[in-house]
């Protein structure tokens, strides 16, 4: 076993600003949920990105959950959803009791397939169960090609609901991930481009939508004097600690971003003519966070398996991981539809057999990568050596 210190996927980048809100939640004993982090933080994440209001949560999947609500999801409604993703796009789906229509990417942005969506969405109309919403998931901070997206569903009458839990920090034809749908999601979890500890947000230019959610999220209280509840709600609310945590992080979000694509443009020069290996292509209609920097490995050219990569790296004491395992493979999700990019190809199927996501932190240091791609390149050139010689 390697003595070599860990190297993770993506651990959280901590500076002093953030201390000072802690410090001062701190100093005011304003140490419960709620308090005034929370409101200068909705209101500031609201203004970075552009969007009439914010209402801070516990998580992303807590913030889905609430979209919805609002959207009226319940039982035997059907909601269609990414299926190259993780769960807890999915999750919530399932708590009201709703099935989940799963819907292909494709291979230029590695996000949900218009091609894919139409097809599913004309084949619902024909069974007169079109989905209440479509809840589109931004992958490892690249923004989905979403005006397609939307045209598609605002012919069909569907709401799109935009899961920017990884894209925080992307934009869309000048616009900020996660303010193209009805509503959006951002989660500041531990590993995501900027952190709260844990804890989300949903965004969305409707306020009466969001007043609804916040009600909801703090137990369903109303506004008597002593505790009356007339609907079912939820501990949803973000802490005054953790929203000053992210008070702090926001204000670095673009230093984070320009150091998660330096961390990817060192990869990509390393193994630009690498054969068998591509990155995951950034579109051209917006900036990707590189929040991972993610690519596959073709092992008939290259030689070795994405797995074998993360295996090896593992025995050097180097966090990387697989792709999302997509939805619709799923043990507990295999019953439900799938609609893959077209009827004979699953993209999503090949970028999970294939993919691999390197370690891409904001606070890498150039020697750590460089102990990264060493790793990489080292199985890559052992294994065609042992191949030529056979």
């Amino acid at each position: 076993m390697t003595n070599e210190k860990r190297i993770y996927l993506s651990p959280p980048h901590i500076g002093d600003r953030e201390q000072r809100y802690v410090q001062e939640a701190f100093a005011t004993n304003w140490i419960a949920p709620l308090g005034p982090n929370v409101d200068e933080f909705e209101r500031e994440l609201a203004h970075k990105v552009s969007i009439k209001g914010a209402l801070a949560l516990s998580s992303g999947t807590a913030a889905i959950h609430q979209a919805l609500r609002i959207a009226g999801i319940g039982r035997g409604d059907t909601v269609f959803v990414s299926t190259l993703t993780f769960i807890a796009s999915v999750n919530p789906v399932l708590y009201e009791g709703a099935e989940p229509v799963f819907i292909d990417c494709d291979f230029e942005t590695w996000n949900m397939s218009p091609q894919a969506l139409e097809r599913a969405l004309i084949a619902a109309r024909k069974e007169n169960r079109l989905p209440k919403a479509v809840i589109v998931v931004n992958l490892y901070g690249q923004s989905a090609d979403m005006d397609p997206i939307i045209e598609l569903c605002h012919r069909f009458g569907v709401m799109v609901i935009e899961d920017a839990a990884e894209s925080l920090g992307a934009t869309y034809k000048g616009r900020a991930s996660g303010t193209l749908g009805a509503f959006g999601i951002y989660s500041f979890n531990g590993n995501k481009i900027i952190t709260t500890s844990g804890g989300g947000m949903l965004v969305s230019d409707n306020d009466d939508a969001l007043a609804k959610a916040r009600y909801w999220s703090t137990q369903s209280r109303d506004p008597a004097l002593h505790y009356e509840h007339s609907e079912v709600g939820y501990n949803y609310r973000m802490s005054n600690v953790l929203a000053g945590i992210g008070r702090g992080q926001l204000q670095l979000l673009e230093e984070r971003v320009r150091a998660r694509r330096a961390v990817f443009e060192r990869y990509e020069q390393a193994f630009r003519n690498a054969p068998g290996i591509q990155f995951m292509p950034e579109a051209g209609y917006g900036r990707s966070t590189r929040w991972l920097t993610a690519m596959t490995v073709n092992p008939r050219i290259a030689g070795v398996s994405a797995i074998e990569l993360v295996r090896a790296l593992e025995a050097d004491n180097i966090e990387a991981r697989p792709v999302w395992k997509p939805m619709h493979l799923q043990p507990l999700l295999r019953k439900y539809d799938y609609y893959p990019h077209t009827e004979q190809f699953s993209v999503s199927d090949q970028l999970f057999t294939q993919g691999i996501c390197l370690p891409s932190g904001s606070s890498m240091s150039e020697q750590d990568q460089e102990r990264v791609i060493s790793g990489i390149s080292h199985l890559m050139e052992t294994r065609r050596a042992t191949h030529e010689s056979a």
